[in-house]
C-alpha cells in the first residue's frame, strides 16, 4: 500500500474549487447569490468571451468590512451559519464558505468593496489562492468582483471548458433563473458589450418574466397563488394549449433559490393532464415557499438538488395550487389569425384616369407588352374592379384586353377520407341494455347545464366542425374532440356502466411482455368493461367488452392495451385513466360523421355552457374562439 501523506494546501484547494467551479456560469451564480443575500437590489453582471477570459459582477449590497475581505477568501469562511442548528434552517443562497475560496484558487480576481459606514472601500487582489494586493481606494458603497483568466493555472481544467457560445449561454441561463427568482432586484446582464437582460426590480413577476422570456411567453400566462399545510405556491403558469415539446421553461424556485426537483415537476405534469397534448410539456414559473427546517438544501454543493421532509405535502400542495389556477384562469383557445399582407404597390389603387392613359403611351419594353406586365403585376392579388376601370379608361385611346385564367374550383371534400369502418364484425349478445345508435350513445351524457346559454347555431363544415355566434364571438368545435371528453368524463363519475358479452369470443395473440402485462392488470381491465382470461401461452381470450365498443376491432384494441401497458409502467389509477382515454376516444363521433342540425346544436350548447369541456383527454382543444373584432380587422373595419 502507498504511503499516506497530508496533501500540500494548494493541491487542497485546487481539488476542492473543482467540486464548486466547473465553469464560468458556476462561479456566477456563486457572486451574484452572495450579492443578493448582501441585500442588494441591483446586480449588473458582464462577462467576455463566455466568462472564461472576463467576468464582473457588481451591486449595491452591504459590502465586506475592511478587516474582512481577506477573511472572505479563506475555506469555510461565511457569514451566514454559525452552529450546527443553522444547517436545518437555512435561509440564505450561499452558506458554506468555500466560493470565494474556489474562485480565487483558480483564476485572477480583483475586489472593490465598501461598506455605507466607510468613507473608503478596499481593493484586494487574488490569484491562484495567495493574495496580492490588499490597499485602500475610492469606490461606491457595494462590491465589485471581477475574474479573468478562469482555470489559468490548472489546464486540464481547461480544455473540458465549450465553446465561448455555450458557456456564455449557460451563464445567461443562471441570470434568467436570478432574474425570475427575484423580481425585485433589478438585474442586467451584458455579454460582449451588450446588454442581454435588464429587468426593472418592481416587484413584479410579470415584468421579469416579460423582460426575461420575451413577449411571446409572457402574453396569456395564468397567475398561482395559493397555500396548503403551510406550503405556499405562487407564480405564472403557461395555458395548456401553449405547452412546449420540452421542459426547458420550467422555472422552480424554493424559497427564491433555483431548484431542480422530480417532486414539483411530477406534480405539474399531474395537474395539467388531459387537458395538454402528448409530447407536450407545461411551463411556467413557480416559487414554493416554506420553513427553511422543512427541506434539506444541503444535498449537493451547487445546491440545485433539494430533499423535502414531506414530499407528499409539498406534491399535493403545488398540484391543487396549479389545478385551481387552471380551473378559473384557462379559458377557450383565440383563433389567432395572421396580420394581412400588405399589398404590393402596383399604382393601380392611387392612378388617376389620365394617368393610366399615361402609363400607356409610354413606349413598350422589348420582350414584354404593357398587357403582360399589367397582367403579371395583379396576377396575385386579382384586383379586378381596378382591371375593369383601367380598362374603360384606356377604350379611347387604347385598348387592352387582359383576361384572366380561371380560378381552379374548389376541391370538394372527399367523404371517402372520413375514417374507415372496421372489417372485423362480431355478433354481440347484450349483458345490459346496450347503447344502440350514435344519437343514443350522445343523448347517454347526463350533463344538463346549470343555466340556458343564448347562442345561435350557423351549421357545420367539413363533416367535423361545428359553428356558432355566441357573445359576440365565433366558435369552432371539434365535434369528436368535444364527445369524447364528455365521454371521459362520464367514464371518469361513473365507469363502466354497460358491458356486452361476444357471441363468439376474440382470440389475440401477443407478444410475452404483452400477455404478462395484460394477466397482472386483469383486475382492473374487468372493472374497465373488458372480460378477459388466458388462452394458450401467450394469447388472451377475450369474452366482453364496454358496450359503446362494439363496432371496435376488438383484436386491435386489446393489441393497443397491451402494448401501452408494457411500454409506460404506471399506478393503478393511472392504467384506470388510459383505459377510459382509450375507450372514449374509440367509442366517441367520428370526423365524417353525420350528425342533425338538433344534436349538433344541442353538443354547441353543452360545450359553451361547461367550461371543462375544453380539451379532449389527449389534449386538443375542443373549441376555437374568433372574436368579432378579430374579423374587422381583417376585413380593415378596425385597425
Amino acid at each position: 500500500m502507498a504511503d499516506i501523506r497530508v496533501l500540500p494546501k494548494q493541491l487542497a484547494e485546487l481539488i476542492a474549487a473543482g467540486e464548486v467551479v466547473e465553469r464560468p456560469a458556476s462561479v456566477i451564480k456563486e457572486l451574484v447569490e452572495n450579492s443578493i443575500d448582501a441585500g442588494a437590489n441591483k446586480i449588473t453582471v458582464e462577462i467576455q468571451h463566455g466568462g472564461i477570459t472576463y467576468m464582473r459582477v457588481t451591486d449595491n449590497g452591504c459590502g465586506i468590512k475592511p478587516e474582512q475581505v481577506s477573511t472572505a477568501f479563506m475555506r469555510h469562511a461565511t457569514s451566514k451559519i454559525a452552529s450546527e442548528s443553522d444547517l436545518f434552517k437555512i435561509g440564505t443562497l450561499g452558506f458554506r464558505g468555500e466560493a470565494l475560496a474556489s474562485i480565487g484558487a483558480v483564476s485572477k480576481v480583483e475586489v472593490l468593496t465598501k461598506t455605507r459606514e466607510n468613507e473608503n472601500g478596499i481593493c484586494y487582489s487574488i490569484e491562484g489562492g495567495s493574495e496580492t494586493k490588499c490597499e485602500e481606494i475610492g469606490c461606491p458603497d457595494g462590491t465589485t468582483i471581477v475574474i479573468r483568466d478562469l482555470f489559468y493555472n490548472t489546464p486540464a481544467r481547461m480544455k473540458f471548458l465549450k465553446k465561448d457560445s455555450s458557456e456564455g449561454t449557460a451563464v445567461a441561463a443562471v441570470i434568467d433563473a436570478i432574474a425570475l427568482s427575484h423580481p425585485e432586484i433589478s438585474v442586467k446582464f451584458i455579454r460582449d458589450s451588450k446588454l442581454v437582460v435588464a429587468t426593472s426590480g418592481d416587484s413584479k413577476l410579470a415584468s421579469a418574466v416579460y423582460s426575461v422570456l420575451g413577449r411571446e411567453f409572457a402574453s396569456g400566462l395564468i397567475p398561482v397563488d395559493t397555500t396548503t399545510e403551510g406550503i405556499r405556491v405562487s407564480g405564472l403558469i403557461c395555458k395548456p394549449v401553449h405547452c412546449y415539446p420540452t421542459r426547458t421553461k420550467q422555472y422552480f424556485f424554493l424559497n427564491k433559490r433555483f431548484v431542480r426537483s422530480g417532486v414539483i415537476a411530477k406534480a405539474l405534469d399531474q395537474a395539467y393532464k388531459n387537458s395538454i397534448m402528448v409530447g407536450k410539456f407545461p411551463a411556467g414559473v413557480l416559487n414554493i415557499e416554506l420553513d427553511a427546517d422543512r427541506v434539506d438544501v444541503n444535498v449537493h454543493p451547487a445546491k440545485t438538488e433539494v430533499r423535502f421532509s414531506d414530499e407528499r405535502a409539498v406534491f399535493e400542495a403545488v398540484y391543487y395550487a396549479v389545478k385551481n389556477a387552471l380551473s378559473i384562469g384557462d379559458t377557450r383557445p383565440q383563433l389567432e389569425l395572421k396580420p394581412k399582407k400588405p399589398v404590393e404597390n402596383t399604382g393601380f389603387s392611387r392612378m388617376t384616369a389620365e394617368e393610366y392613359r399615361a402609363l400607356a403611351k409610354k413606349e413598350e419594353p422589348k420582350g414584354e407588352t404593357i398587357a403582360e406586365k399589367l397582367y403579371k403585376n395583379v396576377s396575385e392579388t386579382k384586383p379586378y374592379s381596378v382591371m375593369k376601370d383601367f380598362q374603360k379608361s384606356l377604350v379611347s385611346n387604347r385598348t387592352v384586353n387582359i383576361t384572366f385564367p380561371k380560378a381552379e374550383e374548389e376541391k370538394k371534400p372527399d367523404i371517402s377520407e372520413a375514417e374507415p369502418q372496421r372489417s372485423l364484425e362480431f355478433a354481440f349478445e347484450k349483458k345490459t341494455e346496450a347503447l344502440e345508435t350514435d344519437e343514443t350513445r350522445f343523448e347517454n351524457i347526463s350533463f344538463i347545464p346549470d343555466t340556458e346559454i343564448e347562442f345561435k347555431y350557423i351549421g357545420e363544415v367539413f363533416r367535423t366542425y361545428i359553428i356558432v355566434q355566441y357573445k359576440g364571438s365565433v366558435y369552432f368545435i371539434d365535434k369528436h374532440a368535444a364527445h369524447e371528453r364528455m365521454l371521459y368524463e362520464e367514464l371518469k363519475k361513473d365507469g363502466v356502466k354497460e358491458v356486452q358479452s361476444l357471441l363468439s369470443p376474440v382470440s389475440v395473440a401477443l407478444s410475452r411482455e404483452e400477455y404478462r402485462a395484460v394477466l397482472e392488470n386483469k383486475e382492473l381491465l374487468n372493472g374497465a368493461g373488458f372480460e378477459i382470461e388466458e388462452f394458450g401461452t401467450v394469447s388472451v381470450l377475450v369474452r366482453a367488452v364496454p358496450a359503446a365498443l362494439e363496432k371496435t376491432d376488438i383484436m386491435y384494441l386489446i393489441s393497443d392495451i397491451a402494448a401501452n401497458l408494457v411500454k409506460f409502467q404506471k399506478a393503478e389509477s393511472d392504467i384506470i385513466d388510459d383505459l377510459y382515454h382509450n375507450i372514449a376516444c374509440r367509442s366517441a363521433i367520428k370526423g365524417g360523421n353525420e350528425q342533425s342540425a338538433a344534436e349538433l346544436e344541442e353538443f354547441a350548447r353543452r360545450v359553451l355552457s361547461n367550461n371543462d369541456i375544453m380539451y379532449c383527454p389527449h389534449g386538443r382543444p375542443v373549441a376555437f374562439e374568433l372574436k368579432k373584432s378579430e374579423l374587422e380587422k381583417q376585413f380593415g373595419r378596425t385597425k
